[in-house]
């Protein structure tokens, strides 16, 4: 469906690289409007600047998505901008390594104010918006398979993950009414120009991955325009795993 998203506008969180920019690149060239957001300004700006030179609609709004206060600014801006809000995707998340016994308290209000904070109240916001609007959109919530399966040092990771994924079925109770669907997905190993940094990434995961390699940015923005798309008007509160099968296997890669 070559036009799926005409006449949509999207907020996509954290979307200067990666999983976050695959999707507003894919949104855009599917005819929607996207506001796309990163904490970097620099990257927001390139980001948004190569979409919108590649002929999509595309507009930078770089800030902190942990911050209530500019969660609101997002939604009143991609308003301004494109007139109305339809999509929501929360990509915007940080990962922070560290052994139980050792984890500071610094670092895991750092992982709960972008994961699980700003997470929620970008949903709350937009389904706010999307009620003046007279209902209906989608929402969709960044989780991972550390939220399914343990991870080494990645508790209060894995723990705010397996949370997005609870709030995605609780909200189907309040927002279903308003024909605003919640979903998520949950990538694995996925290789991005962050994880690549990793010189073994690819090697590692290809061999404990049952497919036989880590997920690219495509593969994860593939299920998340579906959830997103008028084609899963009636799916909500699920989550779909993209990880090439390992979490029916989960073998270490330590």
């Amino acid at each position: 469906m070559e036009n799926q998203f005409t006449n949509q506008t999207a907020i996509i969180t954290g979307a200067g690289q990666g999983i976050g920019f695959e999707i507003a690149r894919q949104i855009a060239m599917q005819g929607g409007a996207v506001l796309l957001n990163d904490i970097d300004a620099v990257m927001a700006n390139r980001a948004a600047g190569v979409i919108s030179a590649m002929g999509g609609k595309c507009h930078a709004f770089p800030g902190d998505a942990s911050d209530v206060d500019f969660i609101q600014q997002m939604v009143d801006e991609a308003v301004r901008k494109f007139g109305f809000v339809t999509i929501v995707i929360a990509n915007a998340g940080i990962t922070a390594y560290g052994e139980f016994l050792d984890f500071q308290p610094e670092n895991l209000k750092s992982v709960i104010d972008l994961n699980l904070f700003g997470s929620f109240f970008l949903a709350q916001k937009a389904a706010i918006q999307m009620k003046k609007q007279g209902g209906a959109g989608s929402i969709l919530l960044m989780s991972s398979v550390t939220g399914h399966q343990a991870h080494k040092n990645l508790a209060a990771y894995g723990m705010t993950k397996a949370a997005l994924e609870m709030l995605a079925k609780s909200l189907v109770l309040e927002l279903s009414r308003l024909n605003i669907t919640i979903n998520a997905v949950a990538p694995g190993a996925t290789a991005t120009e962050r994880t690549l940094e990793d010189a073994d990434y690819e090697s590692v995961w290809s061999r404990i991955t049952p497919m036989g390699r880590p997920g690219t940015v495509e593969d994860v923005a593939n299920a998340v325009l579906f959830l997103v798309s008028p084609r899963s008007r009636h799916i909500t509160g699920q989550t779909i795993i993209v990880d090439g099968g390992w979490s029916a296997t989960s073998p270490s890669p330590y």
